[in-house]
């Protein structure tokens, strides 16, 4: 009996420490500064097939230095231009082309178009045909090569220097969305201050829970109306399904959720009373503090992810 009491404790440290390491992961992840890699348009003589390999590129650069990588839409980005400084035919057979790239790359605010740092390399390359030599050289771009530390490094100070100048700003532009309306974009533009920029990151997480408030009051004033409309029409099977349906996805923190539950209840017995069988849509309790935040960032992420983002970025050079 001892013995096993001891594995037991062993086994409970060993499911405590993997939980803690884990927790620990995340929270290294959530204090990134993210950069969007973005490949523009007007990178002269640059191959189509290249541009997805010169983005990969760019994020594992960000990723290998200490910041996140391949974020949608952020205000800041890791960009570059690619120069060809020379081309040379070299010969066979079969006969090969060679190419030297002078490869400079970016980080700057992608809104403003202003740039933050840069670095420039240069590669070579050598293929069968001009396209396979340009890939070529992109290949010989290592994200472990040390002149990028100081690269990312000045690039993440200009970030956080931009969260503390403009901090202000960036809340009253967000309650101004929010008094529009807008709640998604608000949400969005307060969740991309990143946890590094911890006093500005703050004050915007203790700005976007009202707004967050606002979107989820507003939004069960409408479903709340939907699902008894429906309710109302015909109280039978198929309306208590529908609006069972929308009352499920109410948020438990709105300010209608009393109303919504009653309803629920309502619903329930007249199902009871009709059909015999058990309500299957239950309007949820309320949220706890965690599941709250993740709420306010997955409405971030889907808007940034979204067509409605519209993010245009500006060249940085």
């Amino acid at each position: 009996m001892k013995k096993l009491s001891q594995l037991l404790l062993i086994a409970s440290f060993v499911l405590v420490s993997l939980s803690s390491f884990a927790q620990g992961d995340t929270k290294k992840d959530e204090n990134r500064i993210m950069l969007t890699a973005w490949v523009p348009q007007q990178i002269e003589n640059m191959p189509v097939a290249a541009r997805k390999n010169l983005e990969n590129k760019l994020t594992q650069i960000v990723v290998k230095n200490g910041l996140g990588g391949g974020a949608f839409n952020t205000r800041f980005i890791i960009s570059a231009n690619i120069t060809v400084a020379t081309k040379d035919i070299l010969p066979g057979p079969p006969p090969m082309h060679a190419m030297n790239l002078d490869v400079t790359l970016y980080i700057g605010d992608g809104f403003e178009g202003t740039v933050f740092s840069s670095q420039t390399i240069s590669v070579k390359g050598v293929g069968t045909n001009e396209t396979k030599a340009y890939m070529a050289g992109l290949k010989n771009i290592n994200p472990n090569n040390p002149e990028f530390q100081a690269f990312v490094e000045k690039g993440k100070q200009k970030i956080i220097q931009y969260y503390k100048d403009n901090c202000d700003l960036i809340i009253k532009e967000a309650q101004t969305l929010a008094g529009m309306d807008k709640f998604d974009e608000a949400i969005f533009k307060l969740t991309g201050v990143p946890s590094a920029c911890e006093e500005c990151y703050v004050k915007a997480m203790n700005a976007v829970k009202p707004i967050f408030q606002q979107q989820i009051n507003k939004e069960c004033k409408f479903k709340l109306a939907e699902a008894t409309g429906i309710w109302n029409a015909a109280q039978d099977m198929e309306a208590a399904e529908k609006a069972g349906a929308i009352l499920a996805t109410i948020n438990p923190d709105a300010a209608c959720i009393g109303e919504a539950k009653a309803l629920s209840n309502k619903i329930a017995a007249k199902v009871k009373q009709i059909d015999d069988r058990e309500w299957k849509y239950i309007v949820k309790d309320q949220q706890q503090e965690s599941e709250r935040i993740q709420a306010i960032r997955d409405i971030g992420v889907a808007y940034g992810k979204g067509p409605k983002a519209n993010i245009t970025y500006k060249s940085l050079w």
